[in-house]
């Protein structure tokens, strides 16, 4: 059968195509058989040519002219990665920026005729068209929003990856390339290339994702060509992916250094609203004003408004409403916002509103759409003519607790983002933080001024009056006061008011009136008086009775300078002001407020601190004609004197000045020498009582043991236990106490300041005395403590015996009528030798030594 003839015209190109590809056996087979070597050769020859074409971009990729695997071939990929870099580099450091020089160079290495770039939101899982003005080429990309110069601005449409409805978001949703030309439909994408004109006038287009290398989709490049023969290849996709590769290290880097400026315009940020809002705490308007204005700066928000909690009515308040275009926008409750100043503040409950809803529940809220939330009240819209579009509304926290809400509207560029949500938070601390202190600093002011009018009304109550004044004036002081200056004084002997005498008498003897004034002189002394509590022992006569024991010593010896004999004498005399009648560890367990202002030497502090404020009283400043040097060298020298008095200072004061005094290294001309030889002086006029006469010693010891069992009543009260120098059911051991303080504090200290100011040695004879005394009735108490434990075995022994013969005789109850019947020769003796110790303790004066602490006693 013959070959028939066919017609072309009667042929199917696209059918013949299709069933030479299904049947690569026939062809093969024709080819061999009847086409020659010489048609072959033109064919091959064709057939290069058209991929010398098509493979452009590829060769001057992946090729040299040197051919293949020589260091030539490197250099256009070299040529190509360096014009990348550059490009980059010019540009600024935002993604888009970046995105966009990369797309511009992946378009020109396949000579597209023109690109659409995506960006990729992960978190909402959409693309949204970006471009830009090229100005470095006066290339305009159009679309509906331009990013002039990097700028930032909003898509105009936004596709879903989710669905991948159109081509780029299939590829976004995919990650992988994708070549379409315009005849083809695919099902896989029912919208087709969208709706940008770019890509529907398009004839080849190849959609490829542009990929980090964390793995995370950072947008679609869509690139076009609008001839017809000139389709995308494969070699343009590898082209395209070589480009990508490299393109992800740099958006990797690029995105780094967007977080880094990011910090650093936030930290910069955040340091001008520390200087701005810390140093300048007003009032809290104005706190609240530069609040809100910091963040409409921060989020770029055309209105700012912030609200305080009030925890008591659970509302928010603002008493400036709103802020935006440099106005603030005061509050009246006819339309809420007004133009003018600030007249009454808004209130609304708590989870009414916007801000509501975010003060009950502590979350953020980020509304896109203002009028599509239920939530929003439009009604403030409708007053002020103002439209809202969306809000960012956050939180105000402190120690974890709401105290108000910072609310912006209407983002100048597009809506708030989730980078405005993540700065405004660490801004939101610091607004935390100041609001916090401003409430602080304004209760501070408003205590300070309560402060000031307490203080007005102590000062009225614990300063001498007018008549106390001039009824002292008018008496006088006495010309002479016979025994005064003897080392033996008993004050007790002497009235109250005589003693104000008295210490102006001594006064006068040391330093004369050359440089002093007499009323300044009266006014303080009375208002010292005054000063000094009425509790049992730490009281003027103390006061008084130290200063006359001061006196005597800086009377009779020459050891001191003169401004050092001011400030000892003044020392003495004002040492115990305002005492309550507590030693220190007292005052720090029961938490006093004086223990949170001085945590050492809390009670000396205290003394010091009321006798500063004594001379700042009008009238009172008794070193008024001091220069400013001396008056700074007594000040700090009575400070030096009243803190000595506390015994815990003692113990390492006498060590350090016995230690030198052993060396026969002590020197007056040394300023430490004489400041602990002050110190030491100071104590022992503390301790005076201890070397008063016996009659005055015992009296002294009374009055001082009842303050310390005051102190004792009040810690078992509290359901403490006191140690046993202030338990009134431990006076039997008051005896032996006394000796160890005397012979373990009084002797030492005395015997070391006698060894400097030998005129100080009926000090330490008084003491001497004493505690002879002392000793005897420690002793008598000891063997009253022994007789009362023998008679107490012996009874003891005596009822073990009797019980005994009772056993014997059968008789199981021995004890059943004891009270009836008549008492023992041991019960007899039992009931004399408790009268005895009764009689006994009588003549013996109550004293515990283990804890008192100073010369009378004083527990320090």
């Amino acid at each position: 059968m013959g070959r028939s003839q066919v017609n072309a015209a009667d042929m199917d190109p696209e059918k013949v195509e299709e069933y030479l590809i299904q049947n690569p056996q026939f062809l093969d087979a024709y080819v061999t058989k009847n086409v020659d070597q010489e048609m072959l050769e033109c064919w091959l020859l064709d057939r290069h040519k058209i991929a010398q074409s098509r493979k452009s971009s590829l060769s001057r990729w992946k090729f040299g002219a040197a051919g293949a695997g020589t260091a030539a071939a490197a250099e256009p990929k070299k040529n190509m990665l360096q014009e990348l870099a550059k490009s980059l580099q010019k540009t600024n450091s935002r993604v888009g920026s970046v995105m966009w020089e990369l797309a511009v160079c992946i378009a020109s290495a396949v000579s597209a005729d023109s690109f659409i770039l995506y960006l990729a939101d992960k978190r909402e899982g959409t693309l949204c068209k970006f471009n830009i003005i090229n100005n470095a080429t006066g290339i305009c990309y159009p679309d509906s929003i331009v990013y002039n110069n990097g700028g930032s601005g909003e898509a105009a449409r936004i596709y879903s990856m989710r669905e991948g409805l159109t081509m780029a978001s299939y590829v976004g949703q995919r990650r992988a390339p994708l070549r379409l030309s315009r005849s083809e439909a695919d099902a896989r994408f029912p919208d087709g290339v969208g709706e940008n004109a770019e890509s529907q006038n398009a004839y080849h287009i190849l959609c490829h994702p542009i990929i980090r290398a964390d793995g995370d989709l950072s947008g679609v490049i869509e690139l076009h060509r609008n001839n017809i023969n000139s389709p995308f290849y494969a070699e343009d996709e590898e082209v395209v992916n070589s480009y990508v590769v490299w393109g992800g290290i740099a958006l990797h880097y690029a995105e780094l250094n967007a977080v880094m400026n990011k910090s650093k315009k936030l930290n910069e940020f955040l340091l001008d609203v520390v200087r701005s809002i810390f140093q300048d705490m007003v009032s809290m308007d104005t706190l609240i004003k530069k609040i809100m204005n910091f963040a409409q700066k921060l989020v770029d928000a055309d209105r700012a408004s912030l609200f305080l909690l009030d925890n008591k009515k659970q509302e928010l308040y603002a008493r400036l409403f709103d802020m935006g275009g440099g106005q603030d926008l005061g509050v009246s409750p006819e339309n809420h916002a007004s133009q003018s100043a600030p007249t009454k503040e808004i209130r609304f409950p708590i989870g009414t509103g916007i801000a509501g809803q975010v003060a009950a529940t502590g979350q953020v809220l980020n509304i896109p759409d203002a009028y599509a939330d239920e939530r929003f009240n439009r009604a403030v819209d409708q007053i002020t003519g103002y439209h809202t579009k969306s809000i960012l509304c956050m939180p105000v926290f402190i120690r974890s607790t709401v105290i108000g809400v910072v609310q912006m509207v209407n983002k100048r560029s597009g809506t708030f983002t989730q980078g405005d949500e993540e700065a405004f938070q660490t801004f939101a601390v610091y607004c935390g933080l100041a609001l916090h202190h401003a409430k602080l600093y304004d209760k501070i002011r408003r205590s300070e001024q309560k402060f000031k009018v307490a203080l007005e009304v102590l000062s009225y109550h614990n300063t001498c009056n007018e008549n106390e004044f001039e009824k002292f004036k008018a008496e006088g002081v006495p010309h002479t006061v016979i025994g005064l200056d003897d080392f033996y004084f008993v004050p007790m002997t002497v009235d109250d008011n005589q003693k104000v005498h008295y210490a102006l008498y001594m006064f006068i003897d040391l330093f004369g009136l050359i440089r002093f004034d007499m009323d300044e002189l009266y006014r303080f002394v009375l208002t010292v008086r005054k000063n000094y509590r009425r509790v049992p022992y730490h009281n003027w006569q103390h006061g008084f009775s130290v200063a006359n024991s001061m006196y005597c010593i800086l009377k009779k010896s020459s050891a001191f300078r003169p401004l050092e004999c001011l400030a000892l004498f003044i020392g003495s005399l004002c040492h115990d002001l305002d005492h309550r009648g507590r030693n220190n560890k007292f005052m720090m367990d029961v938490g006093s407020p004086l223990a949170a202002i001085y945590t050492t030497s809390t009670m000396e502090h205290h003394h010091f601190n009321q006798t500063v404020t004594i001379l700042q009283q009008e009238g009172h400043n008794i070193f008024s004609k001091l220069s400013s040097e001396e008056y700074k060298q007594v000040l700090g020298n009575v400070k030096h004197c009243i803190l000595a008095t506390d015994l815990a200072l003692f113990f390492p004061n006498k060590a350090r000045l016995q230690d030198i005094v052993d060396r026969e290294a002590f020197s007056w001309g040394l300023p430490d020498h004489r400041l602990l030889i002050e110190a030491i002086a100071m104590t022992g006029a503390d301790l005076c009582a201890s070397s008063k006469p016996w009659d005055a010693q015992r009296e002294t010891v009374k009055v001082i043991f009842e303050e310390f069992y005051e102190q004792g009543d009040f810690e078992k009260r509290a359901g403490r236990i006191p140690i046993p120098m202030m338990d009134r059911e431990k006076q039997d051991e008051q005896p032996a106490s006394q000796v160890g303080f005397l012979s373990g504090i009084c002797i030492p200290c005395y015997t070391l300041l006698e060894s400097l100011i030998p005129e100080s040695r009926p000090l330490l004879d008084g003491v001497q005395q004493n505690l002879d005394r002392w000793k005897g009735l420690a002793d008598e108490q000891t063997a009253i403590k022994a007789a009362k434990a023998a008679e107490e075995a012996e009874e003891a022994k005596e009822e073990e015996s009797k019980n005994e013969d009772a056993a014997v005789n059968g008789d199981t109850e021995p004890n059943e009528d004891s009270n009836s019947n008549p008492p023992t020769p041991t019960e007899s003796r039992k009931s004399s030798t408790s009268k005895s110790l009764q009689k006994q303790a009588s003549l013996s004066v109550p004293v515990n030594q283990t804890n008192i602490i100073s010369c009378s006693g004083r527990p320090k």
